[in-house]
């Protein structure tokens, strides 16, 4: 009798920290072959027949189609460059200069992965559309209150991610350190 209750207890326990592992891999994002710049994260294989079994259940999961490796990459942060969470109280700037693409997109999702609701229904920029500096570099202000020029609006959410993608660009392909391609700086300016 006592072998046989030991032997549940033991399958229970190794259920649960089977399943709970599981979970946390689909829900956190612990994809294998990251490619991280900076505070910039990229999986450039989720979208291409080489995607390992953590990245195909997210995407089973979420139902969110990643950008093929052919098309471009996505890099994602919920930090600044300090490491300090992203928060929609706060102020932030995104700075510098992008890498080498066709077309980018800077977008800002709720931790749920949901465009985060504003008032003025902006939900990001494009790089058709952003104003930049004489020198090519641009700046995009993220925050609760309007800014002049590029501004984003958190919508006073408590945390999200913002999502770079990059269109018919080398990085991803053939990118081997961050050393090699420029990411723009994120920086938290002021809190409350």
């Amino acid at each position: 009798m006592r072998l046989l209750l030991g032997s549940l207890f033991a399958l229970a326990v190794a259920a649960l920290v089977g399943l709970g592992a599981t979970y946390f891999a689909l829900t956190r994002g612990a994809a294998f072959g990251s490619l991280t710049i900076g505070t910039w994260t990229a999986w450039p294989k989720t979208g291409t027949l080489d995607a390992d079994p953590y990245a195909r259940a997210t995407i089973a999961r979420t139902g969110q189609l990643p950008v093929a490796l052919g098309d471009g990459v996505s890099f994602t942060t919920q930090t600044d460059d300090t490491g300090k969470i992203l928060d929609g109280r706060c102020n932030v700037a995104v700075s510098g200069v992008t890498p080498a693409a066709r077309f980018w997109t800077l977008t800002l999702y709720n931790v749920d992965g949901q465009l985060a609701a504003n008032s003025v229904t902006r939900y990001g920029f494009t790089s058709q559309e952003i104003v930049r500096h004489a020198d090519g570099s641009f700046e995009i202000a993220i925050g609760p209150r309007a800014n002049p020029g590029n501004w984003l609006p958190t919508g006073g959410v408590e945390r999200y991610a913002l999502v770079l993608r990059f269109y018919d660009t080398a990085v991803g392909v053939s990118t081997k350190a961050g050393r090699e391609v420029p990411m723009p700086a994120v920086e938290t300016r002021s809190c409350p």
